[in-house]
């Protein structure tokens, strides 16, 4: 009896350690899913989202474009550079060319000259003359309609084809750029270290009947109300759900409906 009593003690635990695959997978069922980082409850980001569909509804990018090339293109120019500087670049560069094939024809020594005023005009040069070749060989000289496509094209990140993805592809996507990153993390929407992070938090935690024109929302907000240097909470539609850190402002702005954009006068 002894020994028998020293065996068992050995392995007090020995039946309970081995699971059987169904009970392996009821237990894996059980196990909650991890919470999305975020500090507004769904009824709070319900609200916060339907103030930025009655202020703008139909909102829209201010970059000046013509066609999904064009809007490649100028989305690529963007880059470290404000939308008024690229469209005052781009006006005369797409009347002469808008497809790939007449960007190829124009050159990247002319093409410099057409967007020299915009930071970093070399490097962006040499990258729409080698994305307007990959279109014409690979794509038939369209612009193609999915993100892995897309990246593929020279000076395309993640950023840039989630924008043609929504502007000329209809598709709801969260292009973050600085605007959105910033937004995401000072008000606790959805806060992360790197931009793919803020964007897949922010795919999960805006309704999904609002998500299609949510990054233009973001944008504009950011772009005119909760701006870098100072965030204008006085001018806040959402400053009474806000729950940022350095909130100063208590009390929402009016809730009307802003005039139509007026695309290429925009101030940043």
């Amino acid at each position: 009896m002894a020994a028998d009593y020293r065996v068992s003690m050995a392995n007090p635990k020995l039946k309970s350690v081995t699971k059987t695959p169904q009970e392996a997978n009821v237990i894996a069922r059980r196990k909650p899913a991890a919470a999305v980082r975020t500090a507004y409850s769904l009824a709070e980001r319900e609200e916060i989202f339907r103030r930025f569909s009655v202020q703008r509804p139909e909102p829209r990018g201010e970059l000046e474009h013509t066609n999904p090339f064009t809007l490649v293109v100028a989305v690529a120019l963007s880059a470290q550079a404000t939308d008024v500087g690229v469209n005052k670049a781009t006006r005369a560069l797409f009347k002469v060319a808008d497809t790939p094939e007449k960007m190829l024809d124009l050159g990247e020594e002319r093409l410099r000259d057409y967007i020299r005023t915009i930071g970093l005009y070399r490097n962006k040069a040499k990258n729409v003359i080698a994305l307007s070749q990959m279109l014409v060989d690979q794509f038939g000289g369209e612009v193609p309609e999915t993100r892995d496509e897309l990246v593929r094209l020279p000076g395309v990140g993640r950023k840039t084809a989630n924008v043609v993805l929504s502007m000329a592809f209809g598709q709801a996507t969260m292009a973050v750029d600085t605007h959105i990153f910033r937004i995401a993390n000072r008000i606790r929407l959805a806060p992360g270290k790197t931009p793919d992070e803020v964007e897949a938090r922010l795919m999960k935690v805006i309704p999904s009947h609002y998500l299609y024109h949510a990054h233009h929302w973001l944008i504009l907000h950011g772009r005119y109300t909760c701006k870098a240097r100072r965030p204008e909470c006085e001018r806040c539609i959402i400053a009474d759900l806000c729950k940022s850190p350095e909130k100063s402002w208590e009390v929402p702005a009016p809730l009307v409906e802003l005039p139509p954009q007026v695309i290429g006068e925009a101030v940043e």
